[in-house]
This record gives C-alpha cells, structure tokens and sequence, in this order.
C-alpha cells in the first residue's frame, strides 16, 4: 500500500458528477471569465469566512499582489514579512516595487516572531504580512496589536488555512485584507487556479475588483491601470460545489492530525505547536527531524512518499541575493527550513493508512 504526501484523486472522484454537472451549466451559458458561477462561489466564501466581501481572483500570488496595490503599498514603503514562507508572500511585495523586509520566526509555531518584527518597523513601514502557516493561524492578537500601535496594515496571507479559526473566528476576517489560494492541493482547491481577497471594506473591495479587471468599473472605462486577474467560470463553479464538503473534508484532516499529534512519540521529531487559542486545518502536516534525507530514504523504502515544505528560506533564495542576506541571518527560519518534512495529510487517509505512518515514523 503506497501512502503518498497528498492524492487528489480520491476526493475528486466523489464529486465528479457534482463537477461536471455544473461545467455543463458553465458550458451552456458560456461564462467561462468571472460570470454568475464566480459571483456566487463569492458570495458563499465570503458568507464562510464570516466578511461582507470576497473577490474572486486567477490565483493566490495575485490575490496578494491586488491587496498590496489596494492598500496603495509601493515603492519606498516597506513591507514585514515571515521568512519561513511560501515564496509567494515575498513576491507581492516585489511586485509592487516596496522594499521586503524578512522577520524571524519563532521555534515552537514556526511563524512570524512579533517581537522581532517590531524590531524591524522604521518610518517607511506600511504592512505587516502574517501568514497562516499550513493551516495553522499565526499570532493574530500580536499582530494586529503591533500594527494597530505602529499604524501598519496586517494582510493576513490565509493562502493555507481556509476554515482555520482563531479564537473561535475564521481567519479571513481579521487584516485589512485576507488573501487566500485555491491551488488545487489547498483544502479548498479549484479545477485550475484560483484565489481570493476578503475584506470588511467597501472601498478596498471596489479597488480590488476594479484592478483585476483591466481598471474598469464599467467596461471600456480604464480608471486605473490594472490587470487581467479574474477568475474563470469552470474554477469558480467547481469551488462553488467543494465548498459545500469544506467543513467536513477539514475535521476529517483534524482527525487525522489528532492522531499524529498524541500517537508519534519519537523524540527524533518535533511537530509544530498547537496553541489553544487556535484551531488549524493542517493543510499541511509539516515536522522537524534532524537528517531529512535520511528519514525521508527511510519513509519511502516503507512506501510512504513524504513531501517539502518548504527546503529553503526565501531570504537564502538566489532571486533575493541582490538584498545580501546570508545563511545565520535568520537561524531559527533556516533551521525549519533544513528539517522540514511533510507527511501524508488529506482527507482520504484512511485509519489502516495513518496507522502504518504512525508505526513507521515512531520505529524511525
């Protein structure tokens, strides 16, 4: 029995004819760019991230970048990011010509360290990212206190943790603006790309749609310079139908976790922290070992295929090299960096298939 990292074959074949029943309708009213499927997929996310708005976007990266250019962030403002992230989050702050500032993370959550952020604030800071690292709701409460104390804005970067809560609130409802990506390995994937920006503000959300949309409000009128990031009708109907298993693919993925959790013993591996104030949806289930290559050689020989998340800090990324970072910069994100290791998490892991991770990693 072959245990791979993530299988999407299983959830998509129990919804296939709910898919291709609404591609049919797609196909019929020939909405294939934004449309009525997209309106009403946001309509349903913003309803379950507990906001007023949600914009539908192509992806998660740009979901960022639109909120960047929203917030009026550009070049001379600067920007505070993790620097144990998806890459993504640094790229919209490129995008829009700000300088990035790296934050260290902290080595329990592997998260943004707030108190070094602080550090880092000078007078040309505008923002502050949080991201919600695989799944797991970072340090909201400190967050939004440094910003509000240093008049920052807090985007959260929601891109892996659809459905997590904080303090029994969704995330998504608690920056300025909220990004999230439907990539189709998220816990809420598109048949394609996709992603979102959610907000509790009328103007930012009209700023938002008006620059995904080549700058018009009515078409033809090019207010602003903008872009071409709507999303399309086929991924927005198939969220429209995937959002409704959400709740239910996310607590079987909590179930999973829940055994990870208490029935790993190895000392050999450290699994990220779990505050009680939080509630993650383990988009992924990232741990620590000391000799990655090895424990993953050891997995596979045991047909379980581990996946990386992420192998290299993104200020130790050759595309950044020009801001002169070097490997001790930020100890504690390289050192999660060179450990990391995922194992299998989705929803369709069965208990034969968890136990037998369980029994090998501990046997590790």
């Amino acid at each position: 029995m072959k245990i791979p990292c993530l299988d999407l074959k299983g959830q998509h074949q129990q919804i296939k004819s709910e898919i291709f029943e609404q591609f049919e309708k797609v196909y019929e009213n020939t909405a294939f760019s934004g449309g009525p499927f997209v309106e009403s997929f946001e309509n349903a996310f913003a309803e379950y991230c507990e906001v007023p708005h949600a914009i539908a976007v192509n992806n998660g990266t740009n979901a960022l970048h639109l909120a960047l250019l929203a917030l009026g962030i550009g070049e001379g403002d600067e920007v505070i990011i993790p620097a144990n992230t998806f890459i993504a989050t640094a790229w919209a702050v490129s995008y829009v010509g700000a300088k990035l500032v790296f934050a260290e993370c902290t080595a329990d959550s592997w998260e943004l360290d707030v108190n070094h952020a602080e550090s880092l604030i000078t007078p040309n800071t505008k923002a502050i990212i949080g991201v919600h690292l695989y799944g797991q709701p970072c340090d909201i409460e400190g967050i939004q206190a440094l910003a509000k104390k240093h008049n920052l804005y807090f985007i959260e970067d929601a891109a892996q943790a659809q459905g997590a809560e904080y303090k029994g609130k969704r995330v998504g409802s608690f920056g300025d603006i909220a990004c999230f990506s439907f990539y189709p390995g998220k816990n809420l994937g598109a048949c394609g790309e996709g992603g979102a920006c959610t907000t509790h503000s009328e103007e930012l959300t009209k700023k938002i749609r008006r620059l995904r949309n080549h700058g018009c409000d009515v078409r033809y009128h090019h207010e602003v310079i903008g872009y071409n990031m709507r999303m399309g009708g086929l991924e927005g109907a198939s969220l429209g139908v995937k959002i409704k298993y959400l709740t239910s693919w996310n607590d079987k993925r909590r179930a999973v976790a829940k055994r990870y959790l208490h029935e790993i013993n190895n000392d050999k591996i450290q699994m990220q922290s779990q505050p009680e104030d939080t509630n993650s949806v383990f988009h992924l289930f990232v741990v620590l070992t000391e000799d990655r290559d090895d424990f993953m050689s050891y997995l596979n020989k045991k047909d379980i295929y581990p996946g990386l998340h992420y192998p290299i800090a993104c200020h130790l990324q050759n595309a950044y090299k020009h801001l002169g970072h070097k490997t001790g910069d930020f100890p504690v994100a390289e050192n999660q960096a060179s450990k990391c290791i995922s194992l299998p998490m989705y929803a369709e892991l069965t208990d034969e298939m968890v136990s037998s991770v369980i029994k090998s990693v501990n046997a590790y």
